[in-house]
């Protein structure tokens, strides 16, 4: 099924496994419509109950060769990509490296460029009053 997103206007589609998980979802729960979230800005459109059930009007019997189908050829979860560069026998073999703390070093003393103004040095009165000192 053919879907522009109502904000980015951004046209994509809904597979058959996605259809019927929406008509599945508006059947258990008596609801009106189903929201589609579009793969660029993440936005919910919202698609009638009436279109989905024309665009797959035997949904029920689709369902049900679906789940048969799935008995028949069970699908294994994606193993975890590995880290860039190395296989992944040697990933699952080592074990995790232990972080070490960084030892405390001083710090260089920060850059200033030349456009930036120093600010005058400020005194304290004997009244509690801050006072600017002017520099000849």
């Amino acid at each position: 099924m053919n879907i522009r997103c109502a904000f980015c206007q951004t046209p994509y589609t809904l597979s058959r496994v996605e259809m019927l998980d929406a008509l599945q979802e508006i059947d258990s729960q008596n609801l009106t419509h189903y929201d589609a979230h579009c793969p660029r800005c993440r936005r919910a459109t919202q698609i009638p109950r009436q279109r989905l059930e024309m665009a797959m009007p035997n949904w029920r019997n689709e369902l049900k060769e679906f789940e048969a189908e799935m008995k028949e050829h069970p699908q294994q979860e994606a193993p975890l990509p590995a880290p860039e560069g190395t296989p992944v026998a040697e990933v699952e073999s080592k074990p995790e490296p232990k972080e070490e703390k960084p030892t405390a070093k001083a710090k260089p003393a920060p850059k200033t460029s030349s456009r930036q103004r120093k600010k005058p040095a400020t005194a304290t009165s004997s009244k509690g009053k801050k006072t600017t000192k002017k520099s000849k």
